[in-house]
């Protein structure tokens, strides 16, 4: 197969028609085994940049892991994952991270990945734990490695890049320019990619005023203003989101919330109903500023402003992606200072007050379905959606997003069809297994 059908193949599988410019110029760079740091905005594609090259660069007769990708949280460790298994390369890979399984960790790796991705701390204890081979990881991959060292993994990395005898291509991530790179990666003459400031999207920065030093009356009122549209609003601290989240419950603004002292379970599920439409707010800390599979939303809503620019930018980041424009809220009462960073970029100002149109209480055009069945069964997404087709009786159009997990599977359907499509298939066998289905 020819370079670019190759490339086709893969892309068609996630239904892009064209690589973007970053993607282009990162693929071609990566190409010639240089040490590569690339650099740009999330939600650009940085992900299929580094393992579409990297995959045709693989052994299919080895059966030792051949690249190693580290990442600072869970959920890019299993976004990478899905990514690499949705290219359908036939290659190997498993994700590894705190919150999961060691038992589970060592039954995967038994038989090694091509590909192992994981947080450092997790990987640096397997290579402690599990006797497997590391001379054939030729290719190192630090993603969003800025962060891994903010939230203190530098030892662990530090641990990992030492035991690995025969790296010859290291490439490192990031969405911002200014990280600064820890001469322990031991980068040979890299090569930098830096797409941050390209690209034609346009954010708009308002600041909505509140009366009151308590802004959850505020918060509700610009909820309305908005209207019914995706977002996410994020508070610094966990106590502060829950008082959120508790007062948006009072008045019926269906909400999901996402933050680092959830169980890794209700963060998963968290994300994939915001992701297929069952919910359309997130309410988070800035664990959701970066680095996590959400689709384009419209709008961000600072319920509080981070104390630094740079996690600023990074919230900011999940809308005017990809060339779209987006708008961020910064909720402020008088009586606060607004921070350097914010005066910089002359905010428009806007006061809500007699504004806001009805509190916001659209119906839920989806909901979830959990099915206890995933990869491990051999279960694809063409299984899922020709069963509820056919033993649920339902249209194409009525089902939405399917993931598919290890073990489990969730699947996005049409609200109004939820109930009757448990009755129909629950307790049905899908493929060789006879599953349980249920709504979360």
């Amino acid at each position: 197969m020819s370079e670019d059908k190759h490339t086709e193949s893969f892309l068609n599988k996630f239904e892009i028609n064209a690589l973007n410019p970053m993607q282009e110029e990162a693929i071609k760079i990566i190409q010639t085994k240089s040490d590569v740091v690339l650099l740009s905005p999330t939600g650009t594609g940085k992900t299929l940049a580094f393992l579409l090259p990297l995959i045709k660069t693989l052994d299919e007769n080895c059966e030792e892991i051949q690249l190693l990708i580290l990442v600072p949280s869970r959920e890019l460790a299993q976004q990478i994952e899905q990514v690499a298994r949705q290219m359908g390369s036939g290659f190997k890979v498993n994700a590894v991270y705190g919150g999961r399984s060691g038992a589970q960790d060592k039954i995967d790796l038994k038989h090694r990945p091509a590909i192992l991705i994981g947080t450092p701390g997790r990987i640096a204890d397997r290579i402690r734990r599990d006797n497997f081979s590391l001379e054939y990881i030729k290719t190192l991959i630090l993603d969003e490695f800025d962060k891994s060292l903010e939230i203190g993994f530098e030892k662990e990395m530090i641990e990992i890049i030492e035991a690995l005898p025969n790296v010859r291509q290291r490439i490192l991530t990031s969405a911002t320019s200014n990280a600064n790179i820890p001469k322990f990666v031991g980068l040979q003459k890299p090569v930098f990619i830096n797409h941050i400031e390209k690209g034609s999207s346009e954010l708009t920065v308002k600041i909505v005023f509140s009366p009151e030093k308590d802004k959850l009356k505020t918060l509700v009122k610009t909820l309305a203003f908005i209207g019914s549209k995706p977002g996410i609003i994020f508070c610094n601290f966990k106590d502060a989101l829950e008082r959120v989240s508790d007062f948006l419950s009072e008045h019926r603004i269906h909400h999901e919330c996402f933050h680092g002292d959830m169980e890794q379970i209700d963060r998963e599920r968290a994300l994939i109903k915001f992701r297929n439409g069952t919910g359309h707010l997130l309410l988070a800390t800035d664990l959701a500023a970066r680095g996590l599979d959400i689709p384009e939303i419209e709008f961000i809503l600072h319920y509080h402003l981070p104390p630094r620019e740079k996690e600023f930018t990074h919230r900011n980041g999940r809308t005017a992606r990809m060339n779209r424009n987006g708008i961020a809220y910064v909720l402020h009462w008088e009586g606060e200072e607004l921070p350097d960073f914010i005066q910089e970029i002359a905010p428009e100002s806007i006061n809500i007050e007699g504004k806001q149109k009805a509190i916001p209480a659209p119906p839920v055009k989806w909901k979830t379905l959990y099915i206890t069945g995933g990869r491990r069964d051999k279960i694809s997404k063409g299984d899922v959606a020709g069963f509820f087709i056919k033993q649920g009786d339902i249209h194409k159009n009525q089902l939405g997003v399917i993931e598919i997990k290890q073990d489990s599977t969730y699947v996005g359907v049409r609200a109004e069809i939820a109930e009757k499509l448990i009755k129909k298939t629950n307790n049905k066998r899908l493929k060789t297994k006879k599953v349980r289905i249920s709504l979360i």
